[in-house]
C-alpha cells in the first residue's frame, strides 16, 4: 500500500493542499498533467496559473468575507496568500497580483520543498487502488477521462457552468488624454485603476453593439449548461436591461472625470495585470464575443479606440460535483473515503475559496496519515463557514457554486449593518486562533 499523499491537479487548491500537508511532515506526490496535456484556458505549465482575473478580490478582513478568508489563510501559513502578498499590484482595496510572478513563486516553492515530488502526467481515470490517500483538485477543467470516472463512481452527473475570461490591453495603446487614473472613492493609493468614461449616447451605442455582436456558438451538448451568476459574460448582462451594466461593472459611482469635474454616465475600469504595468485587465468584461467582434466593439470605448489586446476574452466550461450529496465533512468521497476533493470542483467559486478548500483538504489528509482526526474549523470562521456550506449546509437539489459571504456565517446577536460584519470578523479570527492552537497541540 502506498501511504504517500497523492494530489491530482497543480492549481491553487492542489498547490495549497500539497504545501499544507508537506509542512506537517507528510510525503506528497503532486500530479499535474500540463504540459503533457494542455487545457483550453492555461497558457503555461506553471503551478497555480491564474487563467481569468488577476484579482483575489477585497483584502479588507474587517468588512468583507473574502478579505477575512485572506487573513485566516495567512494565519494558517497559506502558500497562495504568501505568494499573493509578495507579488501584489496596486488595486485599491483589492488584492491583485502579477500573475507571472505569482505562479513562478508558487512553482518554485513546491519544486524546492523536500517533502513534495512533482510528476507531470495525466491521471486518466480514478487513482490506483493502492493509493491510500488521494486529493482530487483538478479544478474546473478536469480531463474528460477522470471526469467520466468520477461520474461512474458517484452515480451522480457532474454539474457544470460556463466561466468567461476578460480581455487584457497593452497600456501604451490606451489614450490617457481621455482615460484617467483613479480608484473608486479614492481607495488604496487613490489611483489604482484606469477609467474610460462614456456619456449617455455613447453608452447606449455601446450596449447596442454588445447585443448585436457576433458571439461564440455552443456545441449541442453545451447548450443546457448554465452560466455562473458571479461571472456572467458582459453581453449577457447587457441583455438583462439597458442599465444593468451601468449599475454593475460599468458603474461610475465614486469617480470624477478630471476633464469635466463630474461623475461620468458610465465608466470602463482597467486594473493593472503585471508588475511592469504594461498590461491592464478590463474589469468585469468577460465575454463570449468572437475575437474580431471584441476588437471592433471594445475599441468603441473612449480611450480604447486604438487598443492593442495582449489577450482577448474567451469562454470555457467549468465542472463541479454535488458536494453536499457526495462528500463528508472532511471532504472525503462517501463512496470511497480514501479520495478527497478540493478546490473549485467542490462547488466553491473564486481563486481564494478554491485555495481555502485545498488548505483544509491538505490538513485533513495529513492528519489522517498520522492517524489523527483534524477537527473542522468552527463555522464562525470563513474557512469553517465555507466548508460547512458545501458539505452539509447547501441544498443538494439546487446546489450551485458559491463565493464566501457573511450570509454563510452563524448570526451574532446584537450586531447590525457594518458593525455586524466587523464583529463577525473579529469573532472569526478569535475562534480560528483557538482552532489553530488546538491543532498544534494535537500534533505535538
Amino acid at each position: 500500500m502506498d501511504d504517500r499523499l497523492h494530489i491530482i491537479g497543480g492549481g491553487l487548491a492542489g498547490s495549497e493542499a500539497a504545501w499544507q500537508a508537506a509542512n506537517t511532515g507528510a510525503h506528497v506526490v503532486l500530479h499535474e498533467m500540463r504540459p503533457v496535456r494542455g487545457t483550453d484556458a492555461h497558457q503555461t505549465d506553471r503551478l497555480s496559473e491564474l487563467v481569468c482575473s488577476n484579482s483575489l478580490r477585497s483584502d479588507d478582513w474587517e468588512n468583507n468575507a473574502v478579505g477575512l478568508l485572506h487573513e485566516e489563510m495567512r494565519r494558517c501559513g497559506s502558500l497562495i496568500l504568501r505568494a499573493a502578498d509578495l507579488h501584489k499590484l496596486p488595486a485599491g482595496g483589492a488584492l491583485a497580483v502579477d500573475r507571472d510572478g505569482f505562479a513562478a513563486e508558487i512553482t518554485g516553492a513546491i519544486e524546492n520543498h523536500p517533502n513534495i515530488e512533482i510528476r507531470r502526467e495525466e491521471i486518466a481515470g480514478l487513482p490506483p487502488e493502492d493509493w491510500s490517500s488521494v486529493i482530487i483538485a483538478t479544478g474546473p477543467l478536469t480531463a474528460p477521462a477522470l471526469a467520466e470516472a468520477i461520474r461512474a463512481k458517484t452515480g451522480q452527473e457532474s454539474l457544470s457552468f460556463f466561466d468567461a475570461i476578460a480581455p487584457i490591453v497593452h497600456h501604451e495603446s490606451i489614450d490617457m488624454g481621455i482615460a484617467w487614473m483613479q480608484s473608486r472613492y479614492d481607495k488604496g493609493d487613490g489611483a489604482d485603476y484606469i477609467n474610460c468614461p462614456l456619456d449617455e449616447p455613447r453608452y447606449r451605442t455601446f450596449i447596442d453593439a454588445l447585443l448585436a455582436g457576433d458571439k461564440t456558438e455552443f456545441k449541442e451538448w453545451e447548450t443546457s449548461t448554465p452560466y455562473f451568476e458571479g461571472c456572467l459574460p458582459i453581453e449577457v448582462m447587457a441583455s438583462r436591461g439597458i442599465d444593468t451594466l451601468r449599475f454593475g461593472p460599468m458603474k461610475p459611482v465614486g469617480l470624477s472625470d478630471p476633464r469635466t469635474g463630474r461623475r461620468p454616465y458610465a465608466v470602463v475600469q482597467l486594473r493593472q495585470d503585471n508588475a511592469l504595468g504594461s498590461l491592464w485587465n478590463m474589469v468585469g468584461f468577460q465575454t463570449k464575443l468572437k475575437h474580431g467582434e471584441q476588437i471592433r466593439i471594445f475599441r468603441m470605448i473612449p480611450g480604447l479606440e486604438h487598443a492593442n489586446f495582449a489577450r482577448l476574452g474567451g469562454l470555457h466550461r467549468n465542472t463541479f460535483i454535488n458536494s453536499p450529496r457526495l462528500l463528508d465533512e472532511a471532504l472525503r468521497l462517501k463512496a470511497e473515503p480514501r479520495i478527497r476533493f478540493a478546490g473549485q470542483i467542490t462547488g466553491v467559486e473564486g481563486y481564494v475559496e478554491s485555495a481555502a478548500i485545498g488548505l483544509l483538504a491538505g490538513r485533513f489528509a495529513a492528519g489522517e496519515l498520522r492517524s489523527e482526526t483534524i477537527a473542522s474549523p468552527p463555522t464562525t470562521t470563513a474557512l469553517g463557514a465555507l466548508l460547512a456550506h458545501i458539505t452539509r449546509g447547501a441544498d443538494a437539489k439546487t446546489f450551485q457554486p458559491m463565493n464566501v459571504n457573511f450570509g454563510l456565517f452563524p448570526e451574532l446577536a446584537g450586531s447590525r449593518g457594518r458593525d455586524r460584519k466587523k464583529a463577525m470578523a473579529h469573532r472569526a479570527l478569535a475562534d480560528l486562533d483557538v482552532w489553530l492552537g488546538n491543532a498544534r497541540a494535537a500534533a505535538e
